[in-house]
């Protein structure tokens, strides 16, 4: 039942009996004497004067009335409640849906990350074989002769493309050539040329000495001569 309905049958109860206290007032007050007689033969029987009086019926009136202020007052009080756990609820439930959101977003995130951290890695894996298949290719070095023979037979043709492109730059493939500013010495200008002699104790006059040499630091610092060419060609040093 509305708030409306509420009132509006308190007031026309209110009404119905403010109207009876009315008529009976009036009938208390200006009937004749042969008219209270017959009430008074009538009450004997029918006790119709019990009706309460004007004074009463007003008390009775006031009562219904505040009755529907108070019923109107607790509907409009759950009606607030309600329209408040409504609102609460919806909001429950749209936080839940925006994290729901917010994790399969994160969720996604971190997919695709990790997808990419592991191409990354296989991109590296291979790249690391490939190198370590380059070198590892069956050949019988050269140790005597010309400097590039002795190259090319300790290692792939793509290798040595960057090997010779690195010591063309660096010493023109002349075995003595010496730095005059540095000391750096040889066919790879190891600096200082003591180096290669981890190598071979002839390191000052063999190019295959200092070629091994060149190769095993080449492969230890960039991976392979390619990698030492590439860093070559960015800084115009390995």
């Amino acid at each position: 039942m509305s708030r409306v309905s509420v009132r509006g049958i308190a007031v026309a109860s209110a009404t119905a009996v403010t109207a009876v206290g009315a008529v009976v007032g009036i009938t208390g007050t200006g009937a004749s004497t042969s008219n209270a007689q017959t009430v008074d033969t009538a009450s004997s029987t029918t006790k119709l004067l019990d009706v309460p009086g004007t004074a009463q019926v007003q008390q009775v009136s006031d009562g219904v009335l505040q009755q529907a202020d108070a019923q109107t007052a607790a509907y409009d009080e759950a009606q607030r409640f309600a329209a408040a756990e409504a609102a609460r609820i919806q909001a429950e439930q749209q936080a839940a849906a925006d994290k729901a959101a917010a994790d399969q977003a994160a969720a996604k995130a971190a997919a695709d990350k990790a997808a990419a951290d592991k191409a990354a890695a296989d991109k590296a894996a291979a790249e690391r074989a490939a190198q370590a298949a380059s070198r590892s290719e069956t050949r019988t070095p050269v140790t005597t002769g010309d400097p590039k023979a002795i190259a090319r037979s300790m290692m792939n043709e793509t290798q040595f493309t960057c090997f010779s492109n690195i010591v063309q730059k660096e010493s023109g493939w002349r075995v003595t050539a010496t730095n005059p500013s540095s000391g750096a010495y040889g066919l790879v200008q190891a600096l200082p040329g003591s180096k290669m002699a981890t190598a071979g104790a002839d390191w000052r006059t063999n190019p295959a000495t200092q070629i091994k040499w060149g190769l095993d630091y080449m492969n230890k610092r960039y991976g392979s001569p390619c990698g030492a060419w590439s860093f070559w060609q960015k800084n115009h040093w390995y």
